[in-house]
C-alpha cells in the first residue's frame, strides 16, 4: 500500500511540476501572459507541498528518486500538450530514469 501512496504521489506531483513549467513556458515563450505564469507559479508551489507528503523522510532520496519522475513524465507531457515524438534514445533514456527511481525508491533496505 505504500508504494502505490509513493507511486500516485509521484504521479501529482510531476502534474504540478511539468504543468507549471509548461505554463510558465507558455506565458513567456508563447506570449500568453502573466495569467498564465501566475498558473504555473501556483502549480509549482504546489508541487514542493506536494513532495512533502511522501512516507519516506529522506528529502535527498525523495527528490533523487522523482528525478526519474520528471524525466519520463516530461516526455510524455511533450508528446501530450505538443504534438513531441520521442526517438527511441529519449524512450531507453526514461526507461532507464524510471528504473533507478525504483531502485532508489523501492530497493529493501535493511533498517
Amino acid at each position: 500500500m505504500l508504494v502505490a501512496r509513493s507511486v500516485a504521489l509521484f504521479a501529482v506531483a510531476a502534474l504540478f511540476e511539468i504543468g507549471g513549467a509548461w505554463l510558465v513556458w507558455q506565458g513567456v515563450r508563447e506570449h500568453k501572459g502573466w495569467v498564465w505564469i501566475g498558473a504555473g507559479v501556483v502549480a509549482l508551489g504546489l508541487y514542493g507541498f506536494v513532495a512533502t507528503l511522501q512516507p519516506d523522510a529522506d528529502f535527498g532520496r525523495i527528490l533523487a528518486a522523482y528525478g526519474g519522475i520528471f524525466v519520463a513524465g516530461s516526455l510524455a507531457w511533450g508528446m501530450v500538450a505538443d504534438g513531441y515524438r520521442p526517438d527511441r534514445f529519449d524512450v531507453i533514456g526514461a526507461l532507464v530514469c524510471l528504473a533507478g527511481m525504483a531502485l532508489i525508491m523501492y530497493a529493501p533496505r535493511g533498517r
